[in-house]
């Protein structure tokens, strides 16, 4: 009798395994280690891992071990670990922001251990490999300059879009910030350095909604009330990711009902993107990100 209930159990295993692969194409299966304690862990990591037909995560709470079964084509183990440590959850490969681990509930609190940041393993072994290796292989330098560069076009367009906000041209704007969102859609997420990764997606959609918003409207007052929120995610995303040159964030204190509005340059002098000419210079710069 009972082994009859396990090879049933088998059975229903295999049949759940092979119906998840079959709604995921070109389903690849892996095995990791993710660390947690309980139910409610589970539930947070699979939430985070899972994309509907794109992948799927099954972690065991006694193993800490989970299950990634994911469409190889479209996502790899590395962006759904990514995933799952931005809500929380350190792998042998990623570890959660401290500040989300410790918002986890108490019971969720599993004991850490203790691992070099990606970053830091990354510069360390780029610093280990022999110069000339660079020089001789194309390939791999262009990698680099890639992963580096990858939200310069990010970057270069929002600025653009705040040149042509001074201008107080609704088209123009729109066009500038139809650029933005296409340079905002051809970052490759799994390129980016963890810390940069995290950032990027806790601010992604709101990036691309601001940007939307702009593009499909000629209205001026309407872009630029949707250009201080672009702002401020811009701001958070190049305080991680930095620029090539510094930057200036400036305020200007009389935008919104005098309770004032920021945005990026990479000038000093003060030209305000929110009235254009009428008050061009009315603002200041409150920091310098180098």
């Amino acid at each position: 009798m009972k082994s009859s209930f396990m090879k049933i159990m088998v059975a229903a295993i295999m049949l759940l395994s092979t119906s998840i692969n079959a709604q995921i194409k070109n389903a690849k299966t892996e095995t990791v280690k993710v660390y947690g304690n309980c139910g409610m862990c589970e539930t947070t990591i699979e939430k985070a891992g899972n994309i509907k037909k794109i992948a799927k995560v099954d972690w065991n709470q006694e193993t800490q071990m989970a299950t990634l079964t994911y469409d190889a084509s479209v996502t790899n183990q590395d962006e759904i670990l990514k995933r799952i440590a931005l809500a929380g959850y350190d792998s042998n490969k990623f570890l959660a922001p401290d500040d989300v681990y410790n918002n986890l509930h108490g019971c969720c609190q599993y004991d850490r251990v203790a691992k070099v940041p990606v970053k830091e393993e990354n510069k360390t072994t780029a610093g280990n490999q022999d110069h000339s290796n660079h020089m001789n292989n194309p390939e791999t330098t262009t990698a680099v300059v890639q992963n580096e560069n990858q939200l310069k076009a990010v970057f270069d367009n929002y600025f653009l879009l705040k040149d042509v906000l001074i201008t107080s041209d609704g088209t123009k704007v729109a066009a500038a910030s139809k650029e933005l969102l296409t340079a905002v859609n051809n970052v490759k997420m799994d390129k980016l350095e963890m810390d940069v990764h995290m950032v990027w997606m806790k601010v992604l959609n709101p990036i691309k909604e601001d940007t939307e918003h702009i593009a499909d409207t000629k209205d001026v007052k309407h872009q630029r009330d949707h250009f201080t929120t672009l702002s401020k995610d811009i701001y958070k995303l190049i305080k991680a990711a930095k620029y090539e040159v510094p930057v200036y964030f400036q305020f200007c204190p009389m935008y919104n009902d005098g309770k004032g509005a920021n945005w990026l340059s990479k000038e000093n002098a003060v030209k305000n993107p929110y009235y254009g000419t009428m008050m061009l210079n009315c603002g200041k710069t409150v920091e310098t990100i180098k």
